[in-house]
């Protein structure tokens, strides 16, 4: 689907100081009419998994894993503590995004997106003429591997960004290899089921997303409902602001902010990978009148010449195969999310 022509960015909306665009108002049929969106809701119930313990021959392992088990079939969610990365740089990735999106409009704009591309900085792609807008601005770079990173859209300012940014990015790649790992233990399967379906070129997206604050936060989402087209997701959520929220048996729930921990959601390809054992959620962001909301989303996402399905010891007669072989599915979600429609639904047999 063609892009249409870039939008404002939220920040240069704001500084305008014109009044809020209509093209930012939800209509008033949510789908989920009984709960305004910034409605009170309860806290998730989730656990926190230690990532150190999952793949280690200690007493604990098998409660762990059966943590990780129960969270992610029922949630499709978990916080990962012990995994490997200091409270101090997950603090200096926080602090560089601050800086990044403070910066002055025209220091951010010598790494806007170009139509039709998704990496880089300013506001998602809009694809109809129709289409409400998203409360949010975001840079967007591919991270890993290095020959798919388009350094034109690395920002040279703040001061280490790039660096922090590439060793942000080898640390996340260990968690991601466990965590794979830990998920196939907890469903019994060899450790590198996960991995090698996932391909060795797998990719690694980052988003710095940045939500300012929203006159009306009762009409005007951050985040539109939706799934991730990752196998799997690592956040780094904002450490003082809430806003992110987990739909569950059509009910909104917000996600407890714990310290020194990154929360994974599954994503779709990974509930495929599963046969819809681990659950990828529905979830969204809500807007927050006072502050400003921070978070660092890393998307995990299969080599394109990869082909995504059940693995073989998840599918059995009392559990028949539940999705289709996808490939490429990242390319099919994008134009979805836009629209509001879950790509995973295609998947189904």
């Amino acid at each position: 689907m063609e892009e249409k022509p870039k939008f404002k960015t939220v920040q240069e909306v704001v500084a305008a100081n014109e009044g809020l665009p209509e093209r930012y108002l939800q209509p008033l049929t949510g789908g989920h009419e009984d709960q305004p969106l910034n409605g009170p809701v309860p806290e998730m119930d989730i656990p926190s998994i230690d990532l150190s313990l999952l793949l280690s021959s200690s007493e604990e392992v098998r409660q762990e894993l059966s943590k990780l088990h129960s969270a992610l079939s029922k949630w499709g969610v978990v916080q990962v503590m012990n995994h490997g990365i200091t409270e101090a740089f997950l603090d200096k990735i926080y602090k560089l995004t601050k800086q990044f999106f403070a910066l002055p409009t025209e220091e951010k704009q010598k790494y806007a997106r170009d139509i039709g591309n998704v990496q880089g900085y300013g506001s998602d792609m809009i694809l109809s003429d129709d289409q409400i807008l998203d409360w949010i601005d975001r840079l967007f770079l591919t991270t890993y591997p290095e020959d798919q990173q388009q350094l034109k859209f690395w920002p040279e300012v703040p001061d280490g960004f790039r660096e922090t940014l590439h060793e942000y990015t080898m640390k996340q790649h260990a968690v991601i290899e466990q965590f794979f790992k830990g998920m196939a233990r907890s469903l019994d399967l060899e450790d590198n089921v996960f991995l090698e379906m996932h391909g060795e070129n797998a990719r690694m997206d980052t988003r710095f997303n940045m939500y300012p604050p929203c006159p009306r936060p009762d009409m005007v989402i951050g985040a539109k409902p939706h799934g991730d087209g990752s196998a799997f997701t690592l956040l780094l959520p904002d450490k003082d602001v809430e806003g992110l929220q987990f739909l569950k048996d059509g009910k909104w729930y917000k996600a407890p902010i714990v310290p020194d921990t990154i929360l994974i959601n599954v994503g779709d390809l990974m509930e495929i990978m599963s046969n819809g054992i681990y659950k990828s959620p529905v979830h969204r962001v809500v807007t927050n009148s006072e502050k400003e909301r921070i978070s660092v989303a890393t998307f995990c996402v299969p080599s394109p010449d990869k082909e995504i399905q059940p693995v073989e010891g998840l599918v059995s007669e009392a559990r028949p195969r539940l999705y289709k072989t996808v490939k490429k599915y990242v390319e099919l979600y994008f134009d979805s999310y836009q629209q509001g429609i879950r790509p995973i639904q295609a998947a189904l047999i």
